[in-house]
């Protein structure tokens, strides 16, 4: 299966305490590429699909510990998420984050479609009482 050449959201990456690195921004790009397939529920949403990410060091003294923070922002229509995540890492940070987002993307898609579920049973037992 081919490639899209733009995906269907915006990409926005931030780095913080830490210089711009193309490696950096292009692996925040494939692991939210690998994101795509969640999204199929949030097209529905008005405005467009927006991942925030900001990247960097939680401070600028330690050097030892999880000192890299990778933060990952979604916004579709109304819809805001976040995932965050903290290692000693960049890479493993982004990781971490990549997987919190995805578990948020699948949490919102199931609540969300249980309550249209749960209405439309609703709107049919209403109904067969007439």
């Amino acid at each position: 299966m081919p490639m899209r050449s733009t995906p269907p959201y915006t990409t926005k990456v931030t780095f913080t305490g830490i210089p711009h690195s193309a490696e950096i921004e292009e692996y925040t790009t494939k692991k939210l590429a690998f994101l795509e397939k969640f999204l199929a529920h949030f097209r529905e949403e008005t405005g467009e699909l927006l991942f925030e990410v900001e990247v960097g060091k939680t401070t600028a003294h330690h050097k030892e510990g999880d000192v890299y923070r990778a933060e990952i922002n979604f916004s579709a229509g109304g819809v805001r998420l976040r995932a965050v995540g903290t290692k000693d890492d960049l890479h493993s940070a982004l990781d971490d984050a990549k997987d919190e987002m995805q578990r948020e993307l699948v949490n919102h898609k199931e609540k969300h479609t249980g309550a249209e579920k749960k209405e439309g049973r609703k709107m049919k037992s209403t109904r067969e009482v007439s």
